[in-house]
């Protein structure tokens, strides 16, 4: 299986095999979709070869990430890690370490234990006041009682601000100190990750309607950004709308039809808000004669329909709190982000479902969005972690008369191939929807022009 191993993977197990020398703790930082869970199996292979582990534990935030885990140790130590009779070790949520008894924990006192943690991130602690619930259970049942750790992260910080359990800090700035390294920029020069192809859907023309009792006023807005800034409309509100919804998944099939045509299974992801929002997004699918499959937290049959979709010929699957981090479905390539969460952790998370890269055709991921503005910042911040030659930032407009629109926005593309590319499927929006803030207070509609900015952020 070493010869198998991507450069960084082995670069990284070299390093690590070096490092439990004299340290006890690996923290591994790699972009979300590089292998991590690949390079943390063969690193145990080379630990248990050289004598030095027993068992080996995994922890992982998700039933689906545990799985994952399961199969590609299994496959790789040759040994089952489920936990049972004969296995090397066990797999297991971080909420399933609050019910583990202390026979399970006594494991770390009568042998020699490896124990990953992926997406590290989830864990806060260095200090048992300020360390949630997952990272207490780090420091009090494992951080001095195993013989070696890795912890595993693609986005290495927490929107709270806290530290990270089983990280380090520099003093006095404060800054994480990762013991390897592998980047977004690394990834796509060296072929792991596909390169990142963002686009955000703006509207140069918004108008907004307030009907009051007597009369009605009417205001224009030049962007999303200034209608979110200066009127009562949230970004909720416009992830909901129908025709929002529309001009993402038009974009988002488009796309998908041009990557199928040299890569059969491609699909997209919509990440939707909620479980309401999942099935109006499913049924804008279906209008468009889309096949798609709904997955949510709340699905008793979740695992499955993941499994399924990640092994079958479906072209979309809408995701609520699924889908969102280490999930590993390959075929995914393009993805329209329609979730409220607006944090750069969840943000880079489900850009990384769409990177994985499988052979030399699939090099590009898609991601369409709306162009709020804490999104652009994230967007643009992508670009930061790429080759700076290769990260360009183009913007088009269309005109209120056109029913064209260039297909890849690429500046080296001639007009005559833009033309030829697509043609854009829509009319003039009249409908809008209502806000009411209160039984007598105002009622807001809203309704959007033809004239659509789409921006490109694209590593070419």
């Amino acid at each position: 299986m070493t010869s198998s191993l991507r450069r960084w993977q082995g670069r990284c197990i070299k390093k690590a095999l070096a490092h439990f020398n004299t340290e006890r703790h690996f923290f591994c930082q790699a972009t979300p979709g590089a292998g991590k869970t690949r390079m943390a199996a063969e690193l145990a292979r080379r630990l248990l070869e050289q004598g030095k582990i027993d068992l080996v534990l995994c922890f992982a935030p998700s039933c689906q990430v545990v799985e994952g885990f399961r199969s590609t140790f299994a496959m790789v130590l040759g040994m089952r890690l489920d936990g049972q009779l004969g296995a090397i070790g066990a797999a297991h949520t971080y909420q399933a370490m609050d019910y583990r008894d202390d026979a399970f924990w006594q494991l770390l006192d009568d042998y020699r234990v490896f124990a990953v943690f992926d997406e590290i991130h989830h864990c806060a602690g260095h200090d048992p006041l300020l360390s949630n619930a997952w990272g207490q259970q780090i420091l009090q049942r494992v951080q001095d009682r195993a013989a070696f750790t890795l912890a595993l992260s693609g986005t290495p910080w927490r929107s709270d601000d806290r530290a990270i359990a089983l990280a380090r800090y520099s003093s006095p700035e404060g800054q994480l100190i990762c013991d390897y390294r592998y980047g977004l920029r690394e990834a796509v020069a060296d072929g792991v990750c596909r390169s990142p192809r963002i686009t955000l859907l703006d509207n140069q023309k918004v108008k907004l309607i307030e009907e009051l009792a007597t009369e009605n006023t009417v205001r224009l807005f030049p962007s999303i950004a200034k209608l979110l800034v200066g009127s009562p409309v949230t970004y909720e509100k416009l992830l909901r709308h129908h025709e929002m919804i529309d001009q993402l998944l038009r974009l988002g099939c488009a796309r998908l039809d041009e990557l199928r045509q040299s890569k059969p299974d491609a699909a997209g992801l919509v990440v939707a808000t909620d479980i309401e929002h999942a099935h109006q997004i499913a049924k804008a699918l279906k209008r468009r004669g889309e096949a798609c499959w709904v997955v949510t937290n709340e699905s008793p049959n979740a695992q499955q329909v993941i499994n399924a979709f990640r092994h079958g010929d479906c072209r979309w699957i809408v995701a609520v709190g699924m889908i969102s981090e280490g999930t590993d479905i390959p075929r995914l390539q393009v993805c329209c982000y329609l979730s409220r969460i607006r944090t750069e952790l969840h943000y880079r998370q489900v850009l990384g479902r769409v990177l994985r890269r499988t052979s030399k055709v699939d090099e590009q991921a898609w991601l369409f969005m709306l162009a709020e503005p804490t999104l652009r910042s994230y967007a643009e911040r992508i670009a930061e972690d790429l080759p700076d030659d290769l990260a360009v930032l183009n913007q088009l407009q269309l005109k209120a008369t056109s029913i064209e629109v260039p297909s890849a926005l690429d500046t080296n593309v001639s007009e005559a191939e833009e033309k030829a590319n697509r043609k854009l499927n829509s009319s003039d929006c009249t409908l809008g929807f209502e806000l009411v803030a209160a039984s007598d207070g105002p009622t807001y509609q809203i309704s959007f022009s033809r004239h659509y900015r789409e921006q490109l952020l694209a590593c070419l």
